[in-house]
């Protein structure tokens, strides 16, 4: 067996063509390694969404160049957007790459990597094939223990906002076959995944193209899936958030109380410059709707701090758009020149230092409501699904300073607790059981419980309850 080491930049899609990565070298003999000195291939999957992921991509691909002067035979590819992007001009930069492949090569992925090591040849495959081409899902799953996986329901973008490169990148919109969504959900639920997230760069125009049906009657199939505890997804496009995508979060027994819809700017001006194709009053009229179907739901959004010509009154209606929602949570992110993207053109571009100084004011702003929102929930009792140890020891409790498990609530809220010898059942906790738990306290992205139930039967406990309206 060769050794395969995938170094994963950027988002949730990213993360899943890192497995499709893998999953389309298995064939020719490739198995994941964790350690980077004993890989025979090493895949930079890149993020061309911001700049700094760009170069943390570049920075780690010339890091390689010391390890493959110590071993010749390695293999080095670059892949991702950032490798659609740019292409050949890859190789001529770094030239101890073999291999460059865009996101829509991975199915030809173990083909290029033969003709890398058999011939000697260095291969750029960025074509920009037509459809959704995908893997055999005979070639199967790495058994990893995760309890939620990404599914990618859907490719590309149509909308073209004017700071975003990925219509350039990931190609125009396609969506996949609803059947093979479901074959691979269900491979996955087999092999003790208990969630799963359908991706899209808007999932709310899946499947309108090719009349495959609308993405609401898509999660009504996936919800009928046996053995599947909880159904997410990301992302949406505020403009295409249809009445029975809101009506389904009434609907669908396994869709989580959340959704994050980014809105990027609370300023009409700036979001007609960005193409967004909403107003401020539009975004705020679809939150009021979608609380209404779900009052429970959890809402997350993204936002561009800088866009340019983003005057100080411009960013002031953005910070008070956060106050008018009471968002859960955000991401914000400075703005940032893409080459390919229209907004790279615009003058009036924003000194970094007060886009800086606006990305903290924002932050904080947002903490207050993010906090507010974790305190909210103390004494109440969350459905939490169990996904392994907590990354740091424990904060509170009983036990404080020692190792507590962590999992999510239906709102994506994170939750650590104890095993507690009070709660019959809790000493068995394992990754995938849903725990029925206490909130206590509040941090400003965690919360801290005690269980007070154990699923007794994963697949057909009281953890899997329906809030149908």
């Amino acid at each position: 067996m060769h050794q395969l080491y995938i170094n994963t930049i950027g988002c949730q899609m990213n993360v899943y063509d890192s497995d499709q990565i893998e999953r389309a070298l298995t064939p020719s003999g490739y198995s994941r390694t964790d350690q980077l000195e004993d890989a025979d291939l090493v895949i930079v999957n890149t993020c061309a969404i911001r700049s700094k992921a760009e170069q943390k991509a570049f920075s780690f691909v010339g890091r390689l160049a010391k390890l493959k002067r110590r071993n010749p035979d390695l293999l080095v590819g670059v892949g991702g957007c950032v490798a659609q992007q740019e292409g050949e001009k890859i190789l001529a930069r770094a030239p101890h790459v073999d291999l460059v492949f865009g996101p829509k090569a991975i199915p030809r992925l173990g083909r290029l990597v033969e003709r890398v090591r058999l011939q000697g040849l260095r291969v750029v495959d960025t074509e920009d094939t037509d459809g959704f081409e995908e893997l055999d899902l005979a070639s199967g799953f790495r058994d990893d223990g995760q309890v939620a996986r990404f599914v990618t329901i859907m490719q590309g973008c149509d909308n073209f906002c004017t700071y975003c490169v990925v219509p350039y990148v990931r190609g125009r919109e396609t969506s996949r076959h609803p059947d093979r969504i479901l074959e691979e959900i269900r491979m996955l639920v087999a092999g003790g995944v208990r969630e799963v997230t359908l991706l899209g760069q808007n999932v709310n125009s899946y499947g309108l193209k090719e009349d495959l049906g609308s993405f609401a009657e898509l999660l009504a199939r996936v919800d009928r899936v046996e053995g599947l505890a909880r159904i997410r997804f990301t992302t949406s496009h505020p403009k295409d958030l249809s009445d029975d995508l809101i009506d389904a979060f009434a609907r669908v027994c396994k869709l989580c109380p959340h959704i994050h819809l980014p809105v990027q700017s609370g300023a009409d001006r700036v979001l007609k410059r960005m193409n967004r194709q909403y107003t401020r009053a539009d975004y705020l009229e679809r939150i009021g709707r979608l609380r209404r179907a779900r009052p429970d739901i959890a809402i997350t959004s993204d936002f561009i701090v800088g866009f340019p010509g983003e005057t100080e009154a411009d960013f002031e209606q953005t910070l008070g758009l956060i106050e008018a929602v009471g968002f859960d949570g955000v991401f914000a992110f400075m703005y940032s020149d893409r080459s390919v993207a229209p907004a790279a053109q615009f003058k009036g571009k924003v000194e970094d230092a007060l886009k800086k100084e606006r990305l903290q004011r924002l932050l904080r702003h947002q903490e207050v409501f993010t906090l507010r929102a974790s305190k909210g929930l103390i004494g109440s009792f969350q459905d939490v699904l169990v996904e392994g140890f907590s990354a740091r020891p424990g904060l509170a409790g009983d036990h404080a300073g020692a190792r507590q498990w962590s999992g999510r609530t239906p709102g994506n809220k994170i939750v650590n607790f104890d095993q507690d010898t009070d709660c019959a059942g809790s000493q068995n906790v394992h990754p995938g059981l849903l725990i029925g738990v206490r909130i206590e306290k509040a941090f400003t992205h965690s919360l801290w419980g005690r269980p007070v139930w154990v699923e007794e039967k994963p697949g057909g406990s009281k953890g899997d309850t329906c809030h149908a309206a």
